[in-house]
């Protein structure tokens, strides 16, 4: 056993198991999920070098809510829902830009300051007095933590961001990523699954060496994986000594340059931090990256995530980010095709469930965090899906959810 894996324990044949297959394509369950993973835990939206000036904003759309963050006069970035108080209309309704010194709604032309308080109403008159704070944007939780922008839609059972990731502090902040600078803007794309086909190919490498030539070639023989722990997880690798076999490999190895500003043990890693219930904050020595994912609907997933890099990189440097790119890309073309052939099979009456590998634990101890945040998910049969909430709701027995 690798001596940095952390709470690791020997698996049941409970364990093994694995979330039940009705799981995958419940309704109400995915409702739940939005609910008690989505809506309450904390989200990356971006960096903040994604608002590097006063009136710019980015937003997001998850799980029939929609969210805005944008840089404020006196340089403060604040969260807010991107709910028009007048109307429910969106505020702004690009992914990105600026707008420079007030927020207008494009309906009927209310202005909000980029402090959240409302400006004013379109004719007034037509109003009583209204208060600027109390007709303000919603705000909503907001942390920067290594430069990475945090949000939360309401209060959940996660602690700070800050107090979450403690375990990994010391380790990222030999990256300097709050310095770095977006590479190409954050991504999407969606995928033909549930969102949880596309978690449980991420949370083990058991299928590297199968699975993911390109992978295999870097780091294979290096690769590990630990647990889900108290809301977060880690893998790590670093290159195999005869690693180049394949074209993007070799390449890669041989054009990138020593990393000085990382200590010995990093300067050929490749680590994925793991936070429940969705979302990889990924180093490498060129480069952070966050990815992530949202239900869209019991069967199509949407993936979300950006890259950044050293603001001063050299050539070198940037060709080593441009071949991880391809290696990542290609890593993520194949995953997605085994997470459509897993999740295939949850509606098959052949299929009688996971039966998972003592490699497998970050599956194991994902699965366990989500049957401690909804705990109909340890019935074997799925229940009525109109009462699926209310026998959620019994079995917490009317508390809230131990944190994960």
């Amino acid at each position: 056993m690798n001596p940095h894996i952390r709470d690791i324990r020997v698996p049941t044949d409970w364990d093994r198991r694995g979330l039940p297959g009705w799981a995958y394509y419940s309704p109400a369950l995915l409702e739940l999920e939005k609910d008690h993973l989505f809506r309450n835990h904390w989200q990356i939206i971006g960096h903040v070098s994604d608002l590097p000036e006063p009136g710019d904003y980015l937003t997001m759309d998850i799980v029939g809510e929609r969210a805005l963050v944008v840089r404020g006069k006196d340089g403060v970035v604040r969260g807010f829902h991107n709910i028009c108080r007048h109307r429910g209309s969106r505020v702004v309704a690009d992914e990105r830009g600026n707008c420079k010194n007030a927020l207008v709604c494009p309906f009927h032309g209310w202005v909000y300051n980029l402090d959240g308080t409302l400006r004013g109403a379109a004719r007034p008159q037509s109003f009583p007095e209204l208060d600027k704070n109390e007709f303000g944007l919603p705000a909503l939780d907001l942390e920067i933590w290594m430069g990475l922008i945090f949000i939360r839609f309401r209060k959940g059972p996660q602690a700070s961001v800050a107090s979450l990731l403690k375990p990994f502090e010391e380790e990222l902040s030999h990256y300097r990523i709050p310095e770095m600078v977006p590479a190409n803007g954050v991504w999407t794309q969606t995928s033909p699954v549930n969102w949880k086909s596309v978690r449980d190919v991420d949370n083990e490498g058991y299928h590297v060496a199968m699975a993911h030539p390109a992978l295999q070639d870097l780091y294979g023989a290096s690769y590990y994986d630990e647990p889900f722990v108290n809301g977060v997880s880690r893998s790590f690798a670093t290159y195999n000594p005869h690693a180049g076999r394949r074209w993007s490999v070799g390449r890669y190895i041989n054009v990138a340059p020593e990393p000085t500003h990382l200590p010995e043990r990093l300067r050929k890693a490749w680590i994925y931090y793991g936070m429940f219930p969705n979302a990889v904050i990924a180093v490498t020595p060129e480069s952070a990256q966050f990815y992530q994912e949202f239900p869209l609907s019991t069967g199509e997933t949407l993936l979300r995530g950006a890259i950044y890099r050293y603001r001063d990189e050299s050539r070198e440097a940037a060709a080593a980010r441009y071949l991880s790119s391809r290696i990542d890309r290609d890593t993520q073309a194949e995953d997605v095709q085994l997470s459509v052939w897993s999740n295939e099979s949850m509606l098959s009456k052949g299929f009688a469930g996971f039966y998972l590998s003592d490699l497998e634990y970050g599956v194991r101890t994902h699965h366990d965090h989500m049957r401690a945040q909804i705990p109909v998910l340890k019935l074997e049969t799925a229940p009525n899906e109109a009462e699926m909430e209310g026998l959620n709701a019994e079995m917490l027995g009317g508390v809230t959810p131990p944190a994960p």
